[in-house]
């Protein structure tokens, strides 16, 4: 098996050349392919610029554009105002492993489904499906509780941080900076 990435060039015309199948693609096409997992590198052809992100998050906005949008206005704004923040640079990793998480429990959920689904138990795909949407809430439910807990470690570890910043240059006399009352102490008996 390859490891190696599935390049798909995208030329001025706005066309998608998949250099695999030798032949040209819709974005649809290069949605499939994620959807099978398939590790894709997407580079301008002119400049071999790897412009990969532009074009999922194209997918990602033709998705939200239709009937079912998973991001609400108040998550998108959150997005756009957590860039040129300190903690920027904190959000994608805390996003990704939160995403990670959430296809684990997919992933078990979906094999569980197979499961009863196929050991002739009664249970069939469509049963299935009216079971999970009875579940609905319950998922969200359990989601919502975990996405709580992330957040306050989240909290909690910047809480941390914050007190290990002024410990460290509580030594040093920053302008607004307080002073802690030992070294203050010491300072007034010199």
């Amino acid at each position: 098996m390859s490891t190696e990435k599935r390049v798909i060039k995208k030329y001025p015309n706005r066309r998608l050349y998949d250099t695999a199948t030798s032949s040209y693609i819709t974005l649809e096409d290069v949605k499939r392919l994620v959807l099978d997992n398939v590790d894709l590198q997407v580079v301008d052809a002119k400049t071999q610029e790897d412009i990969s992100r532009s074009v999922l998050l194209q997918i990602i906005l033709e998705e939200e554009s239709g009937g079912s949008p998973i991001f609400t206005h108040d998550v998108l704004t959150q997005f756009i105002r957590s860039y040129g923040q300190a903690m920027q640079g904190m959000m994608g990793p805390f996003l990704e492993k939160n995403l990670e998480i959430f296809g684990q429990l997919q992933k078990k959920m979906q094999e569980q489904s197979r499961s009863l689904c196929s050991d002739g138990n009664g249970w069939n795909a469509n049963l299935w499906g009216e079971y999970m949407k009875l579940q609905a809430p319950a998922m969200q439910n359990l989601m919502s509780n975990y996405m709580e807990q992330s957040s306050t470690t989240f909290l909690d570890m910047q809480n941390r941080m914050q007190e290990q910043t002024k410990q460290l240059f509580s030594g040093f006399a920053f302008p607004g900076f307080p002073i802690p009352p030992a070294q203050a102490e010491d300072n007034n008996k010199k």
